[in-house]
């Protein structure tokens, strides 16, 4: 009988571990959070967004009337102690388990405050360190009550693959938590955060496909956000915003970064009123040398290998078969990409006086301790005064499926 009831009595132990389980419609999953400042110091405007995960299931009716998102603002003093608040009119328990975004206002992020708040992701286990952060123009607030996807309604599916892709294509860092503090307790490096709107401001009368930040993309109908550029984060405080073309140069040359293939226009160096669009791709990592001189300028050596597929040529110039053209072409590519990126390595040097390629990884090499390290000053010292050279080596031009254009005066004969 003792045998039985000690059996019983162990076969009870593993039950016990579901006595504190909570179910999942008893919870309500915050996708977005957002950060705004208020005119009290230390005090924040906090807005949860939380998904309806009934919505767009195929457990849900296809005649369900309810709301796919609920977001709340309140104001607080600590990020995660505001769920709480936040738990007198929501009624599930709020859960940040499967946060995808922190929106921090550009006001807030300029302010040097953002640090503050932002700590406490830093402590607690409910907030993933690969949410990313995204900087509105905007404030927080106003960005998620505006932000109303026509296709996609589940707003976790919504950043997801906005983010994913528009990442892909270079237009966007990655802007991981995680990142965040790796980059700003390095004491070196600046940090790229998403930029993006719901205001569109007044749009730019010339520009390219990604010569824009978010809020200036001439674009008419579907969903007004927009996610275009970078903020400039240089000590946990933002100092500038890059346009979607500089993000992708800062992303080709900061190897840390994942990107794929990308589609781009250059002009056409046989006749400038057209632009020739091709497909980048960056098969290998870039290479980044630095040669360390304690009491000279460091420098700075950074070859990106990379292939271009020649998909669109307005002119009608021919640059596959004849070899003259095709020549101009080869060496023209890698100049135009080389210019950008000098400017972009120009303006960090002067400007900022940090570098955003995450380049300080390939120097710490040269240092026996973290001291000596720090010591050295690679933002006001090393970086600034470098000598750099950045060499794009094109080692494939292709031109897709078709060899020959349309020959437009037969076409039109």
């Amino acid at each position: 009988m003792m045998r039985k009831l000690l059996m019983f009595t162990v076969l009870l132990v593993p039950l016990a571990g579901c006595y504190d389980q909570t179910e999942v419609e008893q919870q309500s999953y915050v996708i977005a959070i957002g950060l705004d400042k208020t005119d009290d110091e230390g005090t924040f405007r906090i807005t949860f967004q939380a998904a309806n995960p009934e919505v767009g299931s195929t457990l849900s009716s296809g005649g369900s009337q309810e709301e796919p998102r609920e977001t709340v603002t309140l104001e607080g003093n600590d990020l995660i102690a505001a769920k709480d608040t936040a738990n007198s009119v929501m009624t599930k328990q709020i859960a940040l388990d499967h946060t995808k975004v922190v929106v921090v206002s550009e006001e807030l992020a300029r302010s040097g405050e953002f640090l503050r708040i932002i700590q406490a992701a830093t402590r607690t286990t409910e907030l993933r360190r690969s949410v990313q952060i995204i900087v509105s123009k905007e404030n927080a607030s106003d960005f998620l009550k505006n932000n109303q996807p026509l296709l996609e309604t589940r707003p976790h599916k919504y950043y997801q693959y906005m983010l994913t892709r528009a990442t892909q294509t270079g237009i966007i860092p990655e802007s991981e938590i995680h990142r965040f503090f790796q980059i700003t307790e390095g004491d070196a490096d600046a940090f790229l955060a998403i930029y993006a709107t719901t205001e569109q401001t007044e749009p730019k009368e010339t520009g390219n496909e990604d010569q824009y930040i978010a809020g200036e993309i001439p674009v008419e109908g579907g969903n007004p956000t927009q996610f275009m550029g970078s903020a400039v984060f240089v000590e946990g405080k933002m100092i500038d915003i890059l346009s979607g073309q500089e993000t992708r140069v800062a992303n080709i040359l900061d190897d840390t970064m994942d990107m794929e293939a990308l589609y781009s226009t250059f002009p056409d160096p046989k006749d400038k009123r057209y632009r020739i669009a091709t497909n980048f791709s960056k098969d290998r990592p870039t290479d980044v040398k630095i040669e360390y001189h304690k009491n000279q300028p460091t420098k700075i050596n950074v070859t990106i290998p990379f292939t271009i597929e020649v998909v669109g040529v307005p002119s009608l110039v021919d640059y596959s078969k004849n070899k003259e053209n095709r020549k101009l072409l080869e060496a023209y590519i890698p100049k135009l990409a080389e210019e950008q990126a000098n400017n972009l390595v120009k303006k960090t040097q002067e400007q900022y006086k940090t570098d955003i390629f995450y380049w300080s990884l390939y120097i710490r090499k040269y240092f026996t301790s973290i001291d000596e390290y720090e010591k050295a000053d690679w933002n006001n010292k090393i970086y600034p005064n470098a000598e750099i050279n950045v060499d794009y080596k094109l080692k494939q031009l292709y031109f897709g499926k078709m060899i020959d254009d349309s020959n437009l005066g037969e076409v039109r004969d």
